[in-house]
């Protein structure tokens, strides 16, 4: 059996705010929208991808409740590659003034490499490198 990792679907408390925030800090875009109206309330369910990756890997998002912050212990995260190390830290300095910076940049030994973390609206950690086997400025 082949498997293909295609999706991350969370739930957030703010539709709208999570899509703002992984527009932003993320570069992602709404690739499709719908209702699934099945339950007694309607819900817009929203699948977000950075360009020319839409078939590749989404982020599915749909409202809920449920969502706590992580605790700062918890270093689960979503991971995203950025071309340099200035990307790494304008991210860092944007999300420093909009108060969602979590880790300061910061260059760390092979494999992690340089980066940054932001939290999303519903706290979860968002990792931002550079020179990681994965991504831009990948050793290999």
């Amino acid at each position: 059996m082949k498997s293909y990792f295609t999706h991350v679907a969370l739930q957030v408390r703010d539709l709208q705010r999570s899509i703002q925030f992984y527009q932003a800090f993320c570069g992602m875009e709404i690739t499709h929208e719908r209702r699934d109206d099945s339950g007694e309330m309607g819900t817009r369910v929203i699948w977000m991808a950075e360009r020319g990756r839409e078939n590749d890997l989404i982020f599915v998002l749909m409202p809920g409740s449920h969502t706590q912050p992580q605790h700062s212990s918890d270093y689960s995260h979503l991971g995203f590659a950025l071309e340099n190390r200035e990307e790494v830290d304008l991210v860092a300095a944007r999300a420093k003034e909009t108060g969602c910076l979590e880790w300061a940049p910061r260059q760390e030994p092979f494999p992690v490499g340089y980066y940054c973390g932001v939290r999303d609206p519903d706290g979860r950690f968002v990792e931002f490198s550079y020179g990681q086997p994965l991504g831009p400025g990948s050793p290999a």
